[in-house]
């Protein structure tokens, strides 16, 4: 930035770096998600089939592979730890950061760059989902790759360069599609035409560059669907129909909300920036048209008006969905830092602190509330762990309240500095950045009741690789990845439902039939809730408890 040296901005950067990637290792892995997706790639490396995606050696054809295989081979190279099952989703959204940077610079300039940066990587959602291993952030960076490289792609009259940058474009959604599903096409697709209604201007459809860029597109996502669908008949309709149509427009998988969802979720995530984000979306769509930067002289497209059309369109476009989760917003936010850190640059440094103050009672209200975590417990582990949690919450808080206040007195008093309006900006960006990293790590203390962890630890000795080990309505995501063992399922379905369907013949569908299979073998192991442990003792079967917790007991064969 303009005030900041390269070495100041580098130091900055590793300081950074070893923020955010801190704590990859030190949290247990939270069921459902993280033990999912650190499940299937495992079993991608103990089977040695990288085409078929299988959980709990299950076929599981909700999502394509690209995370998987990359998690996989972070497994092959680095072994088996729960910093390498969520090491791409840190690195894809420490990546997608400097991305923006990147973009930024080229389309708006280095302040501005700078600012975006700075913002995205210190926004309260996008933090968080970079340390959580979901799908989320890998799709989320591959689609900001293409929508990015599309704009630097149109914004260029070289057609040698367009047509690199365009290249790019394909092969971001290509790995996109490759990611999530056709989300990854679909999306920058629709908000490419609305930009072309809005601005009649179709000119952007001729430098496109079809016939190189599908090539591309098609080389990337053609050999696994080929592949996939050749040893898997089932698949398309599967992949293509139930995932994408079913999912979007019914409440099959119980995720329904409200159309207005995704605001509360929108303005908690973009902390500590609401205000700003606000001020900037209202200044983007109802303020003064800026006069055409002369970088883009005798260049009609409008990299500004298509980002905000890509941020309404997304957020409409899950909000009509029949399933959301708060995570789906995640692609609006490295464009949402590209207008925000573009609008801060010419932005007074008091009216930035008139957008950052209202934070503050928030800020302190969490403060306030923070001890008193074990009162939204409602079992004595929930009191307990709670407990624990409120230590983090209140050191959490604490940095964000310390980092607010300590930002509105930069902008209120110019003189302490020589760029006020910058060093509010990293001041608040550091300590929420920080404050997000505790609240995240702390959350490890929510294990107990959140992760199989401790009950690995403690069967581990009894379980061997030819050992049947049967799961009894229930299902634990994280227990498979820390015993490096499978399950045979008992009389549950639930998401393994499509593959239990394929192979019925690695399920057993009721507590009878498990009765009988149990007493035949000559050792044995099963994991059951608590609440269906009397139904197995009344079946008067040989079982000796190994390992037993208010949630969860596990017997062995005597």
């Amino acid at each position: 930035m303009d005030r900041i040296s390269n070495k100041q901005i580098w130091l900055l950067a590793i300081v950074f770096a070893v923020i955010w990637f801190s704590n990859l290792e030190y949290r247990k892995l939270i069921k459902p998600d993280e033990g999912r997706y650190a499940e299937i790639p495992r079993e991608m490396v103990a089977s040695g089939d990288w085409v078929t995606p299988r959980l709990n050696e299950l076929k599981y054809f909700e999502k394509p592979p690209l995370q998987y295989w990359a998690t996989a081979a972070a497994y092959t190279v680095f072994g088996e730890h729960q910093w390498t099952s969520r090491l791409w989703t840190g690195l894809t959204g420490f990546v997608g950061i400097l991305l923006v940077w990147f973009a930024g610079m080229r389309l708006f300039g280095r302040e501005a760059a700078g600012y975006a940066a700075m913002l995205l990587g210190s926004s309260f959602l996008y933090v968080g989902m970079s340390h959580i291993n979901t799908l989320d952030m890998g799709v989320t960076f591959f689609i900001t790759l293409g929508i990015l490289a599309l704009l630097l792609a149109q914004t260029q009259t070289d057609n040698k360069i367009q047509r690199n940058w365009m290249l790019l474009a394909w092969a971001g959604m290509a790995l996109a599609v490759l990611s999530k599903g056709l989300m990854g096409l679909v999306l920058p697709g629709a908000a490419l035409f609305i930009y072309t209604v809005v601005q009649r201007d179709l000119s952007v459809l001729r430098r496109m560059h079809w016939l190189p860029g599908l090539a591309v597109f098609f080389l990337i996502t053609a050999p696994w669907f080929y592949l996939v669908m050749k040893a898997n008949p089932e698949f398309f309709e599967r992949f293509f129909i139930y995932e994408h149509y079913t999912r979007f427009t019914t409440k099959q998988h119980g995720r329904y909300q409200p159309w207005y969802y995704f605001i509360p979720i929108l303005l908690l995530g973009m902390l500590p920036w609401a205000g700003l984000m606000l001020d900037t979306l209202w200044k983007s769509a109802f303020g003064k048209k800026p006069e055409r930067d002369s970088k883009l002289a005798g260049n009609a497209f409008n990299a500004e008006r298509f980002l905000l059309i890509w941020i309404v369109f997304v957020y409409v476009f899950f909000s009509i969905s029949g399933s959301k989760l708060p995570s789906y917003l995640l692609p609006m936010f490295p464009s949402l830092a590209l207008l925000m850190g573009k609008h801060l640059v010419k932005m007074h440094p008091r009216r930035l602190f008139w957008a950052i103050s209202p934070i503050l009672p928030l800020a302190l209200l969490a403060l306030a509330f923070a001890p008193f975590t074990a009162r939204l417990a409602d079992t004595p582990l929930q009191t307990q762990i709670y407990g624990e949690y409120a230590y983090w919450l209140v050191a959490a808080t604490l940095f964000w309240v310390l980092g607010v206040i300590g930002a509105m007195i930069l902008l209120r008093r110019p003189d302490v500095v020589k760029a006020p309006k910058l060093a509010a900006v990293l001041m608040l960006a550091f300590s929420f950045l920080i404050a997000a990293q505790l609240g995240t790590s702390g959350y490890n203390t929510i294990a107990k009741e959140r992760s199989s962890y401790f009950i690995a630890d403690a069967i581990r000795p009894y379980v061997k690789a030819d050992v049947p080990f049967y799961s009894v309505s229930t299902y634990e995501q994280t227990l498979p990845f820390y015993l490096k063992h499978t399950f045979i399922l008992v009389q549950y379905q639930d998401e393994m439902d499509f593959g239990i369907r394929q192979e019925p013949e690695r399920w057993i569908p009721d507590i009878a039939t498990f009765a009988k299979i149990w007493q035949a073998q000559p050792v044995a192991l099963a994991i059951t809730p608590v609440d269906i442990f009397p139904q197995l003792k009344q079946l008067n079967l040989d079982m000796k408890i190994i390992y037993q917790d208010s949630l969860h007991v596990v017997v062995s064969k005597p």
